[in-house]
């Protein structure tokens, strides 16, 4: 339970952390294909999504599915990283351009447009594009 006071309660999602054979070229691959500023972190690779750089109409998710969802594809990954783009079309042609494979599954919402890849380590990624702002 939590405290009356409201404090000990998680404010947002602060990274997301993932096993790869070779973080080095899988960085590389996903500064060439979309546009991520890759820094070298000891022995891993990452970078830092500040908040005013997403658009007002992006949000963060936390969303736990069923063991046996396909919605991650059927490789048996147990996670997926959602990346919030500024153009979903541009964005799968960049992945596409790097070899990756794109899945043909669209999404409209009102809350955005959505598109799917396989990266080169065989992690299905989700791109949101979210509507514009009014």
């Amino acid at each position: 339970m939590m405290s009356e006071t409201g404090k000990g309660r998680v404010l947002g999602v602060g990274g997301v952390f993932f096993r790869s054979k070779d973080p080095g070229t899988l960085g590389s691959w996903y500064q060439e294909h979309l546009g991520f500023q890759v820094e070298e972190w000891g022995d891993t690779r990452g970078t830092s999504f500040a908040p005013a750089d997403m658009p007002a109409t992006a949000f963060t998710v936390w969303s736990a599915f069923a063991a046996k969802t396909e919605y991650f594809g059927t490789s048996g990954q147990g996670y997926m990283i959602n990346l919030v783009v500024d153009d979903l079309d541009v964005a799968l042609e960049n992945v596409a351009a790097g070899g990756a494979e794109v899945l043909e599954e669209r999404e409209e919402h009102d809350f955005g447009r959505f598109g799917w890849f396989v990266d080169p380590d065989g992690n299905r990624v989700e791109l949101w594009e979210p509507p514009a702002e009014d």
